[in-house]
């Protein structure tokens, strides 16, 4: 049997299809299967897919300290670029971790839209965070949270890293404050989604980031009941849903 490196049904995937290709990026320490629900639902509507796997995730915990914010971009642009090859346009979507990066890119590269779920403002809230400089050095383990899921069946299928390393939480807070001074850059269509029942990012990360977006073309949609990994809830349909509806309206003269 053939031996592999990355993390069983946690695989970057493809789906060909229509001449608008959607790039979508995972969270911290999770790996592209958290977008397989939203892309399965894209790829319905006639758009192109490709999710691609963040440098370091997906494979071991270990690698993630070799990872850097400047490492996460590259694997970012490294799709924006295989997504140009066989689609006309582009559109990139992002969990979390790949929220900020989806706006990064939106700043940055040469995009149609940027759609974020989840998308932290700054790291979450925590009296130890003073102690994150030593942790990061010494690169301990961060234990994770209780989990804020609603769907319980896609909690078990969810795939990623069962503790934080603390060398990489120190990059994901460099990648956060890039962001905060990209922002002022973006000037594509911007749909930014989450959820009230949250308890993974700051609570005010929607409101946060709209605020500071100059783009003419900016939305928000908040749903109540729905964990951080937002479009694997039980709300997913009517995310998607909205998401569509906004795609459409960026993209009626593409």
């Amino acid at each position: 049997m053939a031996k592999t490196v990355t993390m069983a049904t946690a695989e970057p995937f493809f789906i060909p299809a229509g001449k608008t290709g959607c790039l979508l990026i995972h969270g911290f320490t999770g790996t592209p299967k958290e977008m397989r629900m939203l892309a399965d639902a894209l790829a319905l509507e006639g758009y192109t897919v490709l999710a691609p796997r963040l440098f370091g995730h997906a494979t071991n915990p270990r690698d993630m300290s070799r990872a850097r914010a400047d490492d996460w971009i590259a694997s970012v642009e490294d799709g924006l670029n295989l997504l140009k090859g066989c689609t006309d346009t582009q559109v990139v979507m992002g969990l979390s971790m790949g929220g900020v990066l989806a706006l990064i890119a939106a700043a940055r590269f040469d995009c149609r839209a940027a759609v974020t779920f989840s998308a932290p403002c700054s790291l979450p809230h925590d009296p130890r965070a003073w102690l994150l400089p030593l942790i990061g050095r010494l690169n301990l383990p961060i234990k994770k949270g209780k989990p804020d899921w609603r769907d319980l069946a896609a909690a078990q299928e969810h795939k990623d890293y069962p503790y934080y390393p603390s060398r990489a939480i120190i990059e994901l807070d460099r990648l956060i404050k890039l962001m905060q001074g990209e922002l002022e850059n973006i000037r594509v269509p911007v749909m930014l989604v989450q959820s009230r029942a949250d308890r993974g990012i700051p609570p005010e990360s929607l409101e946060t980031i709209y605020n500071l977006l100059p783009t003419a073309e900016k939305t928000s949609f908040w749903v109540e009941d729905s964990g951080h990994v937002i479009i694997c809830e039980p709300e997913r349909e009517r995310i998607f849903s909205q998401v569509g509806a906004f795609l459409k309206q960026v993209l009626k003269d593409a």
